[in-house]
């Protein structure tokens, strides 16, 4: 599989897996107190996350998706 997310795609991909894993463990709002909420932001978080370092989007292979200018 090539690379399919570029670099501004991995940039918001990282803050917002950051973001969701603040969230989920050290935010102590509320929301986050049920567990669906907070291990559903902690799986999303590391799953942005995950795609951000490896360059890959399995989403975007399937419909043919590429936000990076060289690959």
């Amino acid at each position: 599989m090539s690379t399919n997310v570029g670099t501004i795609d991995r940039v918001l991909r990282a803050a917002l897996g950051i973001v969701l894993l603040y969230l989920a463990f050290f935010s102590g709002l509320p929301l986050f107190d049920g567990s669906l909420f907070k291990y559903g932001a902690a799986v999303v978080g590391v799953v942005m996350l995950a795609t951000s370092t490896l360059k890959l989007c399995p989403l975007y292979s399937i419909f043919g998706i590429k936000t990076c200018r060289d690959c």
